[in-house]
């Protein structure tokens, strides 16, 4: 048995957390992240102490085996795993993307019930059973971990699972995975489910169990929660319960029920739960989805309390009204007020609270950002920082930079925008008309910068409340050969935000491959 399942023998009460986050999560329509966006969320969820990161699906194209084979090289302590389906190509695929991984695991999977086998497989039972060991076999040729998985399981037929389960175990599978692949099932149903298989398989002492629910009937954590209490010592789970239809059980809910409820879940896990903040808001500003406010955990109202009655309470003392503090998963209770008399320091510490780490160069260029905020607003949150942060990511290597910009319009006439760029060094402006707005900044950038790539998507959402919140934009492009590319830019100006969303696509695009300036630019 493989090191990581082994910490499962020597403590029993020991969870291991697999975050899917860059393979399931990432299949959430529109969520989709860059390689460089997967290294640094597969970073941070190595630094919090996640067991397996399931890196993505090699064979499903050459950027999941890129991201794949750059996370095993870069990931420190967590074991790196590829899901392959039952086939060779796909096993092997795998494997070749895990080569530099210090620690690899394969996950393999079939679907085992019968409305997948007659329609999705147009295979029978027996046909299935075969799979599963030719699968685990080969794929524990290439690697000492393998999990198996049957898909749709909480469908299956018990007595078909059983056979399947003994079979994968026998030809060498490590991990055995439940999934309640469509979010069927409940906690009483699952945790019968799991004792079953541990009590009727003959050698599931073999092996560890994992459960992976989804969440479409709401019950993904509490299904996987009575999956660990059946017996499963792996929980699979995504930051922010990103994931397909209605998402995964989220990571953030299973690791502080166990940790705040110890009393009726005695079991720990490995991860750091003051990392847990930081995670949520990288995942949401990479994938551009935002965290809903009223959220367990992570969501920004989730330790806020607006009632007279709760304030009186929380100012008695916080347990009257909170179960966890902000602190344990790495919320701020600072009442450091940030604004235009800020000074530098200030905003260092300010921003080492919230989790960044800058240099004094970077700190340079964030700090007049700040600045410039500060301006236009009275008070500056921990929100409007992170999404000031999250926007200077966003621009990375800027080739095409925004110098300035006048939008004109109005009721009965087509909106103007007045653009000028900043491109390779050199400035250059457009003037251009459209049937809004933004569609005549965006015409401007195109004509300053023409370009094949089309608009997927366009979304805009406050970072604050109130009427000087800051606009964080969101914005997709699309081009043949480098796939859905997103760009992000915020300011109180929405616009503004807008503009910069779009150039910051570009740039991207740009780092993507294409090296030259189209020759048509309108220099000043």
């Amino acid at each position: 048995m493989n090191s990581t399942n082994t910490q499962t023998q020597k403590n029993p009460e020991r969870v291991l957390i697999f975050d899917t986050t860059l393979r399931d999560g990432e299949q959430s329509p529109g969520a989709s992240m860059t390689l460089e966006d997967k290294i640094q969320v597969a970073n941070v969820l190595d630094e919090m102490g996640v067991d397996i990161i399931e890196a993505g699906f090699a064979i499903a194209s050459n950027g999941d085996f890129e991201a794949v084979r750059e996370i095993s090289k870069q990931v420190r302590s967590a074991r790196v795993c590829s899901l392959a389906r039952a086939g060779a190509k796909d096993i092997d695929r795998a494997g070749e993307a895990l080569r530099d991984a210090r620690r690899a695991r394969i996950h393999t999977f079939i679907s085992t019930s019968p409305v997948h086998r007659k329609h999705k497989l147009q295979m029978e039972a027996d046909e299935v059973l075969e799979a599963v060991k030719f699968s685990v076999a080969r794929a524990r040729n290439l690697v000492d971990d393998v999990e198996w998985s049957p898909e749709d399981a909480t469908r299956t037929e018990h007595d078909f699972l059983c056979k399947c389960v003994e079979a994968a175990i026998a030809a060498g599978a490590g991990t055995i995975n439940i999934p309640d692949t469509v979010g069927y099932s409940e906690p009483k149903e699952f945790f019968a489910l799991i004792s079953m298989l541990r009590e009727r398989v003959p050698n599931s002492d073999k092996a560890v169990f994992s459960v992976h629910c989804h969440n479409d009937l709401g019950l993904a954590v509490a299904n996987s929660l009575a999956g660990v209490q059946a017996g499963a010592r792996q929980i699979e789970c995504t930051v922010n319960g990103l994931g397909e239809r209605a998402g995964n059980a989220a990571m953030e809910e299973i690791v502080m029920t166990l940790k705040v409820r110890g009393d009726r879940f005695p079991f720990t896990t490995g991860i750091d739960s003051e990392k847990i903040a930081k995670a949520s808001k990288l995942v949401s500003s990479v994938t551009s989805f935002p965290v809903q406010y009223n959220k367990a955990i992570v969501g920004r109202n989730a330790f806020a309390h607006e009632s007279g009655i709760h304030q009186d309470g929380m100012l008695k003392h916080h347990q009257t009204y909170e179960i966890m503090t902000p602190e344990s998963v790495g919320f701020t209770s600072s009442s450091l007020v940030m604004g235009k008399l800020s000074g530098r320091h200030a905003f260092r510490v300010k921003l080492e609270e919230l989790g960044y780490n800058f240099d004094d160069e970077g700190l340079k260029g964030l700090f007049a950002r700040f600045k410039e905020l500060a301006d236009k607003k009275k008070e500056v949150t921990d929100d409007d920082i992170v999404a000031l942060v999250e926007d200077h990511f966003a621009l990375g290597s800027e080739r095409l930079r925004v110098v300035k910009l006048y939008v004109a319009g109005g009721t009965g006439q087509p909106a103007r925008a007045e653009l000028t760029l900043e491109v390779d060094g050199v400035e250059c402006a457009a003037t251009a008309e459209g049937d809004g707005p933004v569609n005549a900044i965006f015409r401007a950038v195109r004509e300053i910068f023409p370009h094949d790539a089309r608009l997927r998507l366009y979304k805009v959402h406050a970072v604050t409340g109130g009427s000087d919140a800051q606009a964080e934009v969101s914005v997709h492009l699309e081009e043949r050969d480098k796939g859905v590319i997103i760009g992000r830019g915020a300011d109180t100006d929405t616009l503004l935000a807008s503009t910069r969303a779009y150039v910051s696509a570009l740039n991207r695009m740009l780092g993507k491959g294409q090296s030259t300036i189209p020759h048509s630019l309108r220099a000043l």
